[in-house]
This record gives C-alpha cells, sequence and structure tokens, in this order.
C-alpha cells in the first residue's frame, strides 16, 4: 500500500432523501460507483514507475516530470470540497456521470498527449474529474446505506482502496513494459477508457439520484480562490530551481499562503447562512484536528515524494524494468498489511502512542534505505538492500493512517463531520502535490552527482518529515481514538 488514500467518512449526517426506504438495488449501485472510484485510487500512483518512460519519449523536463504527478494531485485538492457540496445540493448522480465520463476523456487525452505540456494539462483535468465523482460515492454511500450494511460498504470501500494502492505502481509497471499495441506508457492512461465507458452506462441504469434535503449552497467563489492558492503554493516550488529562485516565486508563495489564511479567516467571520464555508474556522480551532490535518499532509507529502524518486533512480541508476521496479514497492505494501489489520485496535489501547511509533518507523524504515543508498555510491545497489527498510516503513504506514482517521474525526462535532473529512482528505491532495514539488526539487538539484547522490541527498528530508510528524503526534489528546476511554 505505497499511498493509501485515506478518505475519511463522517460520522453523521443530514437525514438524506430515501433513507427510509432502502434502494432494492443499492449493492449493485455501489459495485459501479467502486468501480469508478478504483480509476482514481489506482491514478494515483500507477503513473510513478512510468515517469521514466515519459520523460525519455516526451523529452520533459525535470520540472515536467514533477508536473506529471503535482498536477493531478492539484487538481484533485483544488476541487474535492466544493464537488462534495454540489453533490449534495444538486444531487449526486449528475456529478458522478460527469466525473466518470469526464475522467475518460481526461485520460484519452493524456494517451494520446504529444508533449510535456498537453500530459501535464491532461493530467490535472483527470484529476478535477476524479474529484468530481469521489465525493459521490461516500455521500451516495451513507443515503443508500444504514447501520451494519453501510459499515459494509464503507468497508468494502477502504479494502478496495487498500487493494489499489497496493498494486497501483505494479501494475503500471506491467502494463508500460508489456507495451501493448505498442503503446508503452501510454497504456496506463488508456487502460481507463473501456472501465469508464462500462461504469458510464451501469451507472446510469443503476445508481440512484440523491441529495441531502439541509445541503447549503456550495462557495465558488472561496472555490476558485482555494484552487489558485494551491497552485501558487506550488508553482514556485516545482519552477524555482530551474529559473534561479527567482523574486516573482517567493511572491507567488506568499500569495498562495495569504490566500489560504484569508479564506480562512474571511469564512470563519462570515455569519451562518445558507453558504457552506470550505475551511471552517471551528474546525481549525481543535487541537486534535489541526494537528492531524498537518501530520496528513506531512504524510503524503513524503511518501509521494519518496515513491517519485525512487522510480527514476531503480530505472535510470539500477537498470531496473518499470515492472521490476513495481515489484521492488512490494516490500513496503506487506509491512502495511502485517499492522493495518490491528492499528486501530491497538491504538483504542494506547492512543497517539502508536502513531507516534507508525511516525518513527517510518522515518527509521526510510533512514534505513537512505544508508543502503549511500553506503554503496559507488557500485548498484541492487533492491533486497532496501527491502528491510521498506518493510519497517510500510508497518509503520499501518499504524500511522489507519488510526489518523479517527483521531482527527473523533474530536469534530457530528454537524462539521462532513466538511472536516473533505478538508482531511484535501490536505492528502495537496501534501502528495508538494511532495512531488519538494523532495522532486532535491532529488533534481543533486542529480549533477549522479542519480545515487540524488537520492543520498533527498532522502533525510524524507526521513525528516516523518520525524516531525512523530513530533506532532505527541500534541494530538491522549486519548483521541474513540473507544479508547
Amino acid at each position: 500500500m505505497p499511498t493509501t488514500r485515506t478518505t475519511p467518512t463522517p460520522h453523521a449526517a443530514p437525514a438524506p432523501d430515501g433513507a427510509s426506504h432502502p434502494h432494492p438495488h443499492r449493492w449493485a449501485a455501489a459495485a459501479v460507483m467502486m468501480v469508478a472510484a478504483l480509476m482514481d485510487l489506482l491514478d494515483v500512483t500507477i503513473v510513478n514507475v512510468a515517469i521514466p518512460s515519459i520523460g525519455r519519449e516526451l523529452g520533459a523536463s525535470e520540472s515536467a516530470l514533477q508536473w506529471i504527478v503535482s498536477a493531478y494531485l492539484l487538481g484533485f485538492a483544488a476541487t474535492l470540497i466544493v464537488s462534495g457540496h454540489l453533490g449534495d445540493r444538486y444531487g449526486r448522480k449528475a456529478l458522478f456521470l460527469a466525473g466518470t465520463a469526464g475522467f475518460g476523456i481526461a485520460s484519452l487525452a493524456c494517451g494520446v498527449a504529444q508533449s510535456p505540456g498537453q500530459l501535464v494539462a491532461a493530467r490535472a483535468a483527470q484529476g478535477v474529474m476524479a474529484a468530481l465523482l469521489m465525493p459521490q460515492v461516500l455521500g451516495s454511500f451513507r443515503t443508500l446505506f444504514q447501520g451494519k450494511e453501510r459499515g459494509a460498504a464503507f468497508g468494502m470501500y477502504g479494502a478496495v482502496g487498500g487493494f489499489a494502492s497496493a498494486i497501483g505502481l505494479l501494475l503500471g509497471g506491467v502494463l508500460t513494459d508489456a507495451d501493448l499495441f505498442g503503446w508503452g506508457w501510454r497504456s496506463v492512461f488508456l487502460v481507463n477508457l473501456p472501465v469508464a465507458a462500462a461504469t458510464f452506462v451501469a451507472g446510469l441504469l443503476l445508481v440512484p439520484a440523491t441529495k441531502e434535503r439541509s445541503a447549503g449552497r456550495p462557495d465558488v467563489l472561496g472555490s476558485l480562490v482555494l484552487a489558485a492558492s494551491l497552485v501558487a503554493v506550488v508553482l514556485p516550488l516545482v519552477q524555482g530551481r530551474v529559473n534561479g529562485w527567482p523574486l516573482w516565486g517567493w511572491v507567488c508563495l506568499a500569495a498562495g499562503v495569504l490566500g489560504l489564511v484569508g479564506l480562512a479567516v474571511v469564512e470563519g467571520r462570515r455569519r451562518p447562512g445558507a453558504t457552506v464555508p470550505l475551511l471552517p474556522s471551528r474546525a481549525f480551532g481543535l487541537p486534535a484536528f489541526s494537528v492531524g490535518v498537518a501530520v496528513q499532509l506531512l504524510f503524503a507529502l513524503g511518501m509521494q515524494g519518496f515513491f517519485l524518486i525512487l522510480a527514476i533512480w531503480l530505472q535510470g541508476s539500477e537498470g531496473y524494468t518499470p515492472m521490476q521496479a513495481g515489484v521492488v514497492t512490494v516490500a513496503f505494501s506487506v509491512g502495511g498489511f502485517l499492522t493495518a489489520p490491528v492499528a486501530d485496535r491497538i491504538a483504542a489501547a494506547y492512543g497517539r502512542l502508536v502513531l507516534v511509533a507508525g511516525s518513527l518507523l517510518m522515518a527509521g524504515g526510510f533512514l534505513w534505505v537512505w544508508a543502503a543508498v549511500a553506503g554503496s555510491a559507488d557500485r548498484h545497489t541492487g533492491a533486497w538492500p532496501l527491502v528491510p527498510g521498506l518493510v519497517v516503513a510500510g508497518a509503520g504506514l499501518g499504524f500511522l493512517v489507519v488510526p489518523l482517521v479517527n483521531v482527527v474525526l473523533s474530536a469534530v462535532p457530528a454537524e462539521m463531520a462532513g466538511g472536516a473529512s473533505g478538508i482531511f482528505s484535501t490536505a492528502q491532495q495537496f501534501g502528495g502535490a508538494l511532495g512531488a514539488a519538494v523532495i522532486g526539487t532535491v532529488f533534481f538539484g543533486h542529480a549533477s552527482n549522479g542519480l545515487t547522490g540524488a537520492l543520498t541527498a533527498a532522502m533525510p528530508w524524507v526521513a525528516a518529515g516523518f520525524g516531525l510528524c512523530a513530533l506532532l503526534c505527541l500534541a494530538l489528546p491522549r486519548r483521541a481514538v474513540t473507544g479508547a476511554g
């Protein structure tokens, strides 16, 4: 589970339309929506091992390679919250179908791209379409299912999410190496076309129309400010190094940060009304929530940055094929699968200490990888010296990520849970975009020393991020996990 996406589920929601009369085909509808969600969950990671092949064929610069990853995550982060509100107010089925169709079209655009700029633009569109459909899946689950069935439906979502995260990098390598119809790396995008088409038709027939009776009006202007601010933060981090860190980059970065802070302040002072706030200040006033969001952002930053530079190093320095590079990441997934099933139960007994331990395991595992690579600077390292570190880091992921969702949402009142979950997911996507920007910039900034030297320079940054996660977890309430007593 290299880059598990955690999509929190709200504790409670207003009574939805149709809640008292369960839909007769609700499980068929859920299966259709999960297939659509699977496209997104796979596309978060499937492209990583194809990055070197893309760079060679399209002649992409180092910053373009970073944008191919970041553009998807930024598009997702910028659109996620408002699309959830749009589905609640105007109907989820229409947005689900539009997102599914749009994702297929954007995947086609990725698959036929003839330049790095075209691919980056198509990846951003992919992210926007994924953000359009994903909230409708979880929102529809809340409407279609009640009681134990709702728990089973969300459990299915979690299981599929873990499965997708575990095989995304491996599937990307397999498709790239298979070179189906001579498509090469383009297969990782074009494989979405038949899936999107079949899902659209099945969704049209099986997915019921649902919405929330009490949903407020989405803040469209605020969502534009949010999107512009997120881009303004990432843009100079990706482009700054190649342009010599010019003044405009620092101004852009400052404007992005001020835009985010300003949006939160304005919405905090706005009187309660029909418009739903994007960044509710009440939630950020809760220490467990604000600290948890920071941990989530740092986690995603380290994970996305690490797997981007690992894929480039394995193929560029060690001579691995895309499929072999994907197989290496299985060691990380093994570690995660060992701890994820028991993480919530242990966290209920030991609280925040489990999250601290998970963060330290991840930091220690990545330091092992760093030491293994740094100790063999003059020769090929190979995969085996990395395996122990990857397994340890993966085990840490289970202890950190699985309980973190519960920690954060346990501190949020039920009436704010929907908005809080949107912010939490947005932080993960934005953190991933920052990871490709920051860790990628450190890596490429040392590429003149060779890819092994570049990886050696970047890995301490990855480990330091998880060390900071451990410190932040100490600021969480001692017994923040539901059921801890």
